[in-house]
């Protein structure tokens, strides 16, 4: 269940987007605009299973450490560089990483912790598809420091293993 309704009439415009090709504003503090192109967007694409999304990135500008719950994602760079890596799972927790050029593409399995990084010193674009019409995002800082209600300060510092003064500071931040 995508929590999602089929449509029972329909129009051209449930079937198209506009606007992939305008840059997104990268003018926050990560340095990176991600335009989705999911069902929320197409509702046509509704059971079809994919969905993309256009990613702009600033110089030295990041996509924190997230995760598709519901999606594998493959990524293509259409202008610049990146660093890319998602961490396998556990107990091993080992990077997979790799410097991408213009024309590269890198594959992150579904449900594991990944990243990329605009490594420099002009914009860098990409564009993603996802096996998902809705994948989900969870992005690992918001999930730990700014759930609802809030995980405990005593759990997040014996997880982190710091002091319950630092956590509260990062979630200060949230």
């Amino acid at each position: 269940m995508n929590g999602f309704a089929c449509k029972s009439s329909t129009t051209a415009n449930d079937f198209a987007f506009s606007g992939l090709h305008n840059p997104g504003n990268t003018g926050n503090p990560f340095g990176s605009a991600i335009t989705p192109v999911t069902v929320a967007q197409i509702p046509a694409l509704n059971t079809l299973g994919i969905s993309m999304v256009r990613i702009d990135y600033a110089p030295w500008g990041v996509v924190v450490p997230h995760y598709h719950p519901r999606a594998t994602e493959i990524i293509t760079v259409i202008e610049g560089s990146l660093e890319v890596g998602f961490v396998t799972s556990n107990p091993d927790n080992r990077l997979i990483s790799k410097t991408l050029q213009k024309g590269d593409v890198f594959v992150f399995p579904v449900g594991l912790v990944h990243y990329q990084r605009n490594i420099g010193n002009m914009n860098a674009v990409t564009i993603s598809g996802l096996n998902s019409q809705n994948p989900g995002v969870i992005t690992i800082g918001n999930a730990v420091f700014d759930s609802k209600p809030d995980i405990s300060t005593d759990i997040l510092a014996k997880a982190f293993q710091v002091n319950k003064n630092i956590v509260q500071q990062i979630k200060g931040k949230f």
